[in-house]
């Protein structure tokens, strides 16, 4: 198995289930040090478990990615505990609410802004902190195929997403010299728990066995092979790709 982390701390955001759970085993096996974090504490707390089961090491910092100062010690407690920060996976989200935009409450659209970019935005301005500190590094943000393209029903969560990609640019140029790479992952629709479920619901198959037809593989991805491409773009074997949009998607964005 290779081990192409071996030694490298990296910071998982959203690591509570999906495809932050799927990628925190992934980089785990290859050899990450990792700190774990969500919201939820127990799931939280499962994913680290499961690192450590499989003979990674992890441990878990809950942390609200809605506050900066919780961001700012979450980047704190993953350079205490290892001594330094080399990468990051900022895969923390909310969904879309599937309204079209008339009927989004401005609430609802500020949390998605707050957390799908605004908190992406504070995550790589501390951990960019840390890593300077001690010569560089990698971060990968999660962004989605709707990073590019447009869904009805989605607007909030669209916004956000064009706007990751856009801060994955700029933060690249901006730390690129310095020895940091930024890049975007931008998943198609991918089996989490939540799509599982939704797709197996007679009244919604219709519609997700034309979400399927989207992707010219002809089917939706698995969490663990969104984190083998996380994996690869934290480590050195990527080292000359910086502000990067991969598309990880079965060929959404291709038809």
């Amino acid at each position: 198995m290779s081990k192409i982390l071996e030694g490298k701390s990296v910071l998982v955001t959203g690591a509570g289930g999906g495809i932050g759970a799927a990628a925190a085993l992934v980089l785990g096996n290859a050899g990450a040090k990792l700190v774990l974090s969500d919201i939820a504490d127990s799931e939280g707390e499962a994913a680290a478990a499961a690192v450590r089961d499989a003979g990674g090491e992890a441990v878990f910092v809950k942390a609200d990615l809605g506050s900066e100062a919780e961001i700012k010690a979450l980047v704190g407690a993953a350079v205490e505990t290892y001594g330094k920060l080399d990468g990051a996976f900022n895969n923390a989200g909310v969904e879309q609410r599937n309204k079209p935009l008339d009927q989004l409450t401005l609430e609802e659209w500020e949390l998605a802004i707050r957390i799908d970019l605004t908190a992406v935005f504070l995550c790589i301005k501390h951990q960019v902190q840390a890593m300077l500190k001690t010569g560089g590094g990698a971060i990968v943000n999660t962004a989605s195929s709707l990073g590019q393209v447009g869904l009805a029903g989605a607007g909030e969560y669209v916004a956000a997403k064009h706007g990751v990609i856009g801060l994955t640019r700029s933060a690249g140029a901006d730390y690129g010299p310095q020895g940091i790479r930024v890049n975007a992952i931008l998943p198609g629709i991918t089996m989490t728990p939540m799509i599982s479920r939704l797709s197996n619901d007679p009244q919604l198959s219709a519609v997700f066995d034309g979400l399927r037809s989207r992707h010219s593989m002809g089917r939706f991805g698995q969490p663990d092979e969104i984190g083998q491409a996380v994996k690869w773009m934290l480590s050195d074997e990527a080292s000359f790709v910086n502000g990067a949009a991969i598309a990880v998607d079965g060929g959404y964005l291709s038809i």
